[in-house]
């Protein structure tokens, strides 16, 4: 059998000659062999020191029993032409080898990574639960390789593995070493000792002269079992979870610098809200107040740029050929501000974002049973946009049923599909709804283009949709997958046809995409409803009622000022949402403030979010205290001043009174100034102690919106160069990771240890 290297470095499926180990057990590489007429040499034994010399011998060639070796499992990930192998936590390998050694499944699926991928044992795949994600291999280690250029060792496939095994105990079993294992390809796996086994691989073809494998090419370590190699292998997860946060992205498919997705980017977040748990929650966690955070990706980008609307395609044929690789960018990435603001594909961005946060809540509560925690959202760049509309939108379960027409609870209670379609008229297409299985539960998952592949025509198919929308909002949900169609407002009040772009600007000033209630919307706005610019769609309603929403370097204030919002009332709140925070970098050129829209009289100053080991960065407390000085010395010039002052103003010596009611009066003056600069240091430190806590409007319960992350060292040289890092720093701040889990825990009574924020 043979055994090559794969294209990720490992072997293909191969098998030494074993046999030339058992027939053979003293056939070695080394070429001082004894010929087998020749007696071994004998020792003298009046020697003391020969005596001793072979009883360490003796005792130094008892054989070490076998014990089987330790398996952990891993996982592939693959970037580009690069493959690294990944292991999982010491509990979930556990479970994954019960499993593997459980007799009589048919179907191994273990859930690993909390929850959040399932492996399937017997297939050795690995497959994400909550979103869209290649099947990445899975193994079964127990030997290891390294190569001269490998920065890691990197594991053997299972069968060779084990054919390693098998001949590593029969070397320790017969106590026979610096045996050959020899490969049809012609790789050799030599194992010289317990603590030395090298492979050697060949290059290209052989000739007579190149018998030895130290001359065919430098060879590789190898080592066996996973202690005996260095890898970090990652703490397992708590399986409690106390809070779920659903993360939407901004403008384009990546999230950072490095160019990775929204997935990775909440793989990192969600890596640096366990170590803050483990720090700042530590005895908390022990007692067992504490689990963990679920963190979710929600992702919108590909469902707006997928085949189904056909927007990259019409974009792509009037691009212009030059500067391709911008122009590719720009269609990608800020053309997705532009689409916000189309009526169209606004109402494809805002149902794909609700149905899929949908979507993965009730997965979520599904894979959880258990689950009573409550839920919250955060948003960046953009993504904070959409979730603030759909947020600003949200109705109450009383909204909901006042705002039902009469009759509307009946029409949609229907027990059955064929009920529901025969009270729409549409019982011809009962039987082609069942031939294809589909109930009223199914049918709500079906979008417009899966009716229309059915063959069913534009009109009830629009009647269908409707229809399961209105039976969601009676029930207080919302569609799980997007409904493709724009709201229903009804044309027959007006006397001649209208076009579209005349309908939806018609429709603006009926019916507001939000409620601007408690906005001073003023610029030519006379119904209260909604502001210029603003374009007029159907908002979904969300599973659940978010606990908080979180935005991350936010355009918020400036489109609601571009929409015409002047400022918003101190007593507005969002309908279904208790809370809300807008984070920002100092350097962010995206992000802008909300509070100066709420309290327009006050000059506020953002919170500071403090560093998540303690106080403030060095080169902060630096500049206060030299600002600290400054405003020191300017005090002290101006009272120098002051005395230099009413000493010019004095009356002319003749006027002067005697030199006992002069010395008195000089005192006096002094005193004077003495005490207006007590005064002052009194006034001073009165304001610092008092500060008195302004209530911010009720977005936030009253307290304050607008927190602002602390600038790194190498940042404040030139903020003009990291601006564009500034707003794409979020996923890996650990202090924005330690303000979400403090409001969390919070909430559920469980107090920061390391009082910080």
């Amino acid at each position: 059998m043979s055994s090559t290297p794969s294209k990720e470095g490992s072997l293909s499926q191969a098998s030494p000659d074993i046999n030339n180990i058992v027939d053979n057990p003293t056939e070695t590489v080394s070429a001082e062999k004894l010929p087998e007429n020749q007696p071994p040499p004998v020792v003298d034994g009046a020697s003391p020191s020969s005596a001793s010399s072979f009883e360490i011998l003796d005792m130094e060639s008892v054989p070490a029993p076998y014990q089987e070796v330790q398996p952990h499992w891993f996982y592939c990930r693959r970037a580009d032409d690069n493959t690294s192998w990944f292991p999982f936590s010491r509990e979930d390998s556990d479970k994954l080898e019960r499993t593997c050694n459980t007799a009589g499944v048919e179907k191994r699926v273990v859930a690993v990574d909390g929850e959040r991928y399932d492996v399937h044992v017997k297939e050795r795949k690995r497959y994400a639960v909550y979103w869209q994600q290649a099947p990445t291999e899975v193994r079964r280690c127990t030997w290891f390789y390294k190569g001269d250029k490998d920065t890691k060792f990197m594991p053997y496939p299972e069968d060779f593995s084990n054919r390693l095994e098998e001949a590593y105990m029969i070397a320790v079993t017969l106590d026979e070493w610096k045996r050959k294992l020899d490969f049809p390809t012609g790789e050799t796996v030599i194992l010289h000792n317990p603590k030395l086994i090298m492979q050697y691989q060949p290059v290209g073809l052989q000739d007579e002269w190149m018998t030895s494998p130290s001359e065919q090419t430098r060879p590789r370590t190898v080592k066996r079992g996973i202690d005996n190699i260095f890898v970090e292998i990652p703490d397992g997860e708590p399986e409690k979870v106390d809070h779920l946060v659903f993360m939407v992205h901004g403008i384009g498919p990546a999230c950072d610098l490095r160019f990775r997705s929204i997935i990775q980017c909440v793989n990192d977040f969600r890596s640096a809200s366990l170590s803050l748990l483990a720090s700042h929650y530590k005895h908390a966690q022990q007692d067992g107040q504490v689990g963990r955070v679920e963190f979710l990706p929600v992702n919108w980008h590909s469902a707006l740029h997928g085949d189904a609307t056909g927007v990259d395609e019409d974009i792509q044929r009037i691009t212009l050929p030059s500067i391709s690789r911008l122009r590719h960018f720009t269609n990608d990435t800020l053309l997705d501000l532009f689409f916000y603001n189309s009526p169209t594909y606004c109402q494809t961005i805002v149902d794909t974002v609700a149905s899929e946060i949908n979507k993965l809540h009730a997965l979520f509560n599904q894979r959880h049973p258990d689950f009573s925690g409550a839920v919250s959202v955060v948003g960046h760049s953009l993504g904070s946009l959409i979730l603030f509309d759909l947020l600003t939108n949200q109705k109450t379960g009383t909204e909901i049923r006042e705002g039902q027409r009469p009759g509307e609870q009946n029409e949609v209670n229907c027990d059955t599909l064929e009920k529901a379609l025969c009270r729409l008229g549409l019982q011809q297409y009962v039987d082609m709804l069942q031939a294809e299985t589909l109930d009223l539960e199914s049918l709500a998952l079906c979008s417009d283009h899966d009716l229309k592949d059915l063959g069913i025509p534009l009109g009830p198919r629009k009647k269908i949709l409707t229809y399961v929308r209105r039976m969601c909002q009676v029930k207080g949900q919302a569609p799980v997958f997007p409904l493709q169609e724009t709201s229903d407002h009804d044309e027959s009040q007006s006397p001649k046809p209208l076009s579209q772009q005349q309908h939806f600007h018609r429709a603006q000033s009926v019916t507001g995409a939000v409620d601007y209630e408690y906005f001073d919307v003023g610029i030519g706005q006379t119904n209260g409803g909604i502001a210029k610019g603003q374009v007029c769609i159907d908002y979904p309603q969300l599973a659940f009622q978010p606990q908080t929403f979180f935005a991350f370097g936010s355009p918020i204030g400036m489109f609601l000022t571009v929409r015409g919002l002047k400022r918003i009332d101190p007593n507005y709140a969002f309908p279904t949402c208790k809370s809300f925070y807008n984070i920002y970098h100092p350097y962010d050129p995206v992000a802008y403030r909300i509070e100066p829209m709420i309290v327009a009289e006050e000059d506020l100053e953002p919170m500071l979010i403090p560093h998540h080991k303690g106080r403030k960065r060095m080169h902060l407390e630096l500049k206060d205290s030299l600002t600290r000085m400054s405003m020191d010395l300017k005090n002290n010039v101006l009272g120098s001043l002051r005395i230099a002052w009413q000493s010019f103003s004095r009356l002319p010596v003749t006027a002067l009174p005697p030199v006992e009611e002069g010395e008195t009066t000089t005192q006096n003056n002094l005193e004077e100034t003495q005490g207006v600069c007590e005064e002052a240091e009194t006034s001073m430190s009165a304001e610092q102690n008092q500060q008195p806590e302004i209530k911010v409007g009720m977005l936030n319960r009253g307290r304050r919106i607008d927190y602002v992350l602390q600038e790194k060292p190498i940042e404040s040289f030139n903020e003009y160069l990291f601006a564009i890092q500034s707003h794409l720093c979020y996923w890996e701040s650990e202090d924005t990771a330690l303000l979400l889990l403090k409001e969390i825990y919070d909430n559920l009574g469980v107090p920061l240890e390391q009082p910080q924020i």
